[in-house]
């Protein structure tokens, strides 16, 4: 996993970069990955991204980026959280807190509906679902009209160049279509295996091979 955090990420032209993706020596995906959905594979053996299911939000030839949906911060309350960031968190609704990967573990992110727009710092990532990283959003989650989906994480999860593609054709992770409800949901502890269902794949007939996220 890449460590340094992409500078400036929401303003990177990432959709204007297609990449060749490639599984096993056979092209899996012409273009970018941003929207798509990471779970995975049994052989990864770090637990920051064992039984992982990752939402990719920008990709392109220099790096990717992405938000872990399923493993929970044992920070919070959320309100508690808000009030050291210097933002009031009075009005703060009782929401999950995400480890959204090892980079910049200080970092707020926010995945939400397309319901809020914080004037150009906002990043559709796909049908439903957008990213903002700016003090707006969390002012935005505590009024009266916050977006109508959200959750918060910490951190984040990068690669650098051409380590995503490396990671793919050792089959380190399967790649699935982004589901609003399982981006959204706060069932952690059955997201892996119900992206594996989305994708018609049962866990017990994955194999060990390889991985090394």
């Amino acid at each position: 996993m890449h460590r340094k955090p992409p500078p400036g990420f929401l303003r990177l032209p990432w959709h204007h970069r297609k990449p060749s993706l490639t599984v096993e020596g056979e092209p899996c995906l012409e273009g970018s990955l941003a929207g798509k959905l990471l779970i995975a594979s049994p052989a990864i053996e770090d637990s920051r991204f064992s039984r992982a299911v990752i939402l990719v939000c920008t990709h392109n030839e220099e790096h990717a980026m992405g938000i872990v949906l399923n493993k929970a911060s044992d920070e919070g309350p959320l309100s508690e959280l808000l009030d050291q960031l210097g933002v009031d968190g009075d009005q703060a609704p009782d929401a999950h807190i995400l480890v959204g990967g090892p980079v910049s573990r200080e970092r707020g992110f926010v995945l939400h509906s397309e319901d809020y727009d914080s004037d150009g710092a906002t990043l559709n990532v796909c049908d439903g679902v957008c990213l903002t990283a700016t003090r707006d959003v969390l002012h935005a989650i505590t009024s009266d009209a916050p977006p109508e989906r959200f959750v918060l994480a910490l951190g984040y999860s990068g690669w650098g160049a051409g380590q995503l593609e490396m990671e793919l054709a050792e089959n380190v992770w399967l790649v699935g279509e982004p589901d609003v409800a399982l981006v959204f949901d706060p069932s952690f502890d059955t997201k892996w295996s119900r992206a594996l269902a989305r994708i018609g794949v049962s866990p017990d007939r994955l194999q060990v091979t390889g991985g090394r996220a």
